[in-house]
């Protein structure tokens, strides 16, 4: 599987906001839409990743307010990426080593979105029901001449 195969599940909305945005309404926009990450886009290009992490160490650092920061002060400014080709066996891996929830999908310097590390776990444990359900079929069908031959 894929990371295209999530993208195409999950739909094209994408989040974003401007390095230059205030840090208050980054937050805000994520609260607004339940949402865990922002894109950082900038001239069109993606330039950082602003997620819960950010915001957190903001708040611990500045006394549990947001301060006037802007996203760009706070925002990871050299987020772990993947390409839609990218197989969902390396992605995991790579979210786990790097303490990774969310990570940008690029195709060359285009953002194609982004996935979650829920995404990720998601796709796999829907592949294995899938798998099992099809050997559970598998196993009710099974012939009965072979069934009674291969127990004698």
């Amino acid at each position: 599987m894929k990371v295209s195969d999530i993208l195409r599940v999950k739909g094209g909305t994408l989040y974003t906001a401007s390095p230059d945005d205030s840090l208050q309404t980054a937050v805000e926009t994520m609260a607004h839409f339940d949402i865990g990450s922002l894109a950082i886009m900038e001239r069109g290009e993606l330039v950082g990743m602003l997620t819960f992490r950010e915001v957190i160490h903001n708040l611990a650092r500045n006394g549990g307010a947001l301060g006037t920061h802007t996203v760009r002060e706070v925002m990871d400014g050299g987020p772990l990426s993947c390409t839609p080709d990218t197989e969902l066996d390396a992605v995991r891996p790579m979210m786990i080593e790097r303490h990774c929830r969310y990570m940008p999908v690029m195709d060359n310097r285009m953002l194609m979105g982004v996935i979650s590390f829920y995404d990720v776990a998601k796709a796999v444990v829907d592949s294995q029901n899938f798998e099992n359900k099809m050997l559970k079929a598998y196993i009710r069908d099974w012939p009965e001449a072979e069934s009674t031959a291969s127990s004698q």
